[in-house]
């Protein structure tokens, strides 16, 4: 077997409306069309998309409360992970910075689906977290 691309993830959610919020608007993902009957939304990212499924019995909790980034989780990169953070934050959504010092925070949709965002690493920024920007400067 020859796997050639990755094409969606499908997360469970138990509040449509709620869910669509956290993806639509506080994330800014943008929505596709789906031709499927039973309810949900589905976004892109890239090539990528991020499929909702409603079940509305859903009760979960996350099995590593203490370190959110070792649960399963949906990574996504972002522009400005501070600016991100505010977003989050301005709506009401807990995070958890990553423990292992990299650029990345976690947060958790309505349902506690595990959302980690990290910083986009431009070159500049790759040089910053290798400790080489003084050696590109030379």
């Amino acid at each position: 077997m020859q796997i050639s691309r990755y094409l969606h993830t499908a997360i469970l959610v138990s509040d449509l409306e709620k869910a669509d919020f956290f993806y639509g608007t506080v994330l800014g993902l943008p929505q596709v069309d789906r031709s499927l009957k039973f309810p949900g939304r589905w976004y892109q990212i890239g090539d990528v998309q991020i499929h909702l499924i409603v079940h509305e019995e859903l009760n979960q909790t996350i099995p590593n409360a203490e370190k959110w980034g070792r649960n399963s989780h949906l990574a996504l990169a972002v522009a400005d992970l501070e600016a991100a953070k505010a977003q989050l934050q301005q709506h009401g959504y807990l995070l958890q910075m990553s423990a292992s010092g990299r650029s990345a925070a976690f947060t958790q949709d309505p349902d506690g689906n595990v959302i980690e965002l990290t910083q986009e690493l431009t070159p500049e920024l790759t040089q910053i977290e290798n400790g080489t920007e003084n050696a590109a400067s030379t």
